[in-house]
């Protein structure tokens, strides 16, 4: 019996040794979790602690890291083709290149490779309506989305009117500084709607910000030369024409509109 007593209290002294320990740890656990919501970590700082810190210690820390950068990763990919705006959802996949026309010296992989955003690149798609360039513009920066790549997608006539209504409400600092932020600008439909001298002063600012530091996918079916015409002030025109023919490349649409061979009424 006295035996048995004895191993009771010991079981039972284990128990409580477990429990306090647990409580412990997730006492630390709920200190350093309150922190990390507090700082951005300091590099100077984290430098000095591992210079003292032990073998399993700076494993534990590269984990930590490599699993935090990764699930910001994901977490951005999620959050991109969100922000995007995308008006709907195409893919490379089921895309259809039986009317595009590459240009001689580019390769289609160059553009599917996503490489033009390196340079940076712009990229003028020019054909009838219904031809799939929409479809590829969208199709090309949800892949750049899924990469990372902050990309925004409008209208022309949509973007125009975003800057005028800025412009009017006294926020037109807040406008640019978004589109800033993406590495591909799509601006389709270009030539659809007449711009006005006011629109195209704005969009113009638009490009030459954009200018060497971001790539911009035009789609439209009015050829460079005749630009002039979509543009209220023809010398704006050629100054967005002159900065997209320095770095761009052209990819041309032919055939029939893929909507009115697949329209329901005949």
């Amino acid at each position: 019996m006295p035996n048995m007593r004895k191993t009771r209290c010991r079981n039972r002294g284990k128990t409580l040794l477990i429990m306090r320990t647990s409580t412990c740890q997730n006492t630390k656990v709920d200190e350093i979790m309150r922190l990390a919501r507090r700082l951005p970590l300091t590099r100077q700082v984290l430098a000095d602690q591992l210079e003292t810190a032990t073998p399993a210690q700076m494993e534990f820390v590269d984990r930590w890291m490599n699993a935090e950068i990764e699930s910001r990763e994901a977490s951005k990919r999620t959050r991109l083709p969100g922000q995007a705006g995308f008006p709907a959802a195409k893919e490379l996949d089921d895309y259809d290149w039986e009317n595009v026309r590459m240009p001689a010296d580019w390769q289609r992989s160059g553009l599917e490779s996503l490489g033009f955003l390196d340079g940076p690149e712009d990229v003028v798609m020019f054909g009838p309506p219904g031809t799939g360039k929409t479809h590829l513009a969208i199709a090309l920066g949800r892949k750049a989305c899924r990469q990372g790549v902050p990309v925004r997608f409008y209208t022309a006539a949509g973007l125009v009117m975003r800057l005028l209504r800025a412009n009017t409400e006294g926020k037109l600092d807040r406008e640019p500084q978004a589109i800033a932020k993406a590495r591909m600008i799509v601006i389709d439909e270009l030539g659809y709607v007449p711009i006005d001298e006011e629109g195209s002063r704005l969009l113009f600012q638009v490009v030459t910000n954009a200018y060497e530091t971001q790539s911009i996918v035009y789609t439209t079916n009015i050829e460079s030369g005749g630009w002039g015409r979509v543009f209220g002030d023809p010398n704006m025109a050629a100054a967005i024409i002159d900065r997209t023919v320095h770095h761009g490349r052209m990819i041309r649409f032919e055939g029939e509109s893929h909507r009115r061979t697949h329209a329901l009424m005949q």
